[in-house]
């Protein structure tokens, strides 16, 4: 399963389309650091990646689609197919769908945290505005399997990376910050997330030949 070919075609082949596309996702990136700034000083430099998932997130499919630059005037399914591209393809898909599904999943098992009387515009950007947010990137994860494509080794270094960020998150105690205590729950969600993520992966893109 992918976004219909037609409509990846409309966004992916044109350059306007394109470059808004890239730039939008660069502004998220900026927009999600900022949300992680306050707090990253405690995280050692080499583990922002890991730590600021979301914006880590945004920026691979930010870099997925650059590669598609020289691709411009030429069909979508022309788009260049090597090794490195299958590898970053494939953990773009799958950081996208494990923070959109994460974060909908996080901020329900805290809803009283985030959306609770007095509904104030405040409360309900906290969580519409973060929800909707980040359930975007799962379309954006579909639209990847249009011009990229995966293999055996890049399933496994996605799922190997994606639950060593588990052990970052909650082993370390390096989660994204949240307004309520985690418990055994919300760990054990996120690595069913991550088999999910992979398994979508695995279904939704074409393998390299």
């Amino acid at each position: 399963m992918a976004v219909p070919e037609r409509y990846a075609r409309y966004y992916l082949e044109n350059a306007p389309s394109l470059v808004v596309l890239i730039i939008l996702n660069l502004a998220l990136v900026l927009v999600g650091v900022n949300f992680y700034v306050e707090t990253m000083p405690g995280v050692p430099l080499f583990l922002w990646p890991l730590y600021a998932d979301s914006p880590t997130a945004v920026a691979l499919f930010a870099a997925s689609l650059f590669t598609l630059l020289p691709n411009l005037g030429r069909r979508l399914s022309d788009s260049p197919q090597n090794l490195p591209l299958a590898y970053l393809n494939t953990i773009a898909f799958v950081w996208l769908v494990q923070f959109g599904l994460w974060t909908f999943t996080a901020l329900n098992l805290g809803f009283s945290h985030y959306y609770a009387p007095p509904w104030t515009d405040s409360g309900i950007l906290d969580y519409w505005g973060i929800i909707i947010a980040h359930l975007a990137f799962i379309p954006e994860a579909y639209l990847i399997p249009n011009y990229g494509k995966t293999t055996r080794g890049a399933l496994v270094a996605a799922f190997v990376l994606m639950m060593a960020n588990n052990v970052f998150d909650y082993v370390f105690g390096y989660h994204p910050p949240l307004r309520y205590k985690v418990g055994i729950v919300l760990p054990i969600l996120s690595v069913g997330i991550t088999f999910l993520s992979v398994f979508a992966a695995s279904h939704a893109m074409d393998r390299l030949e």
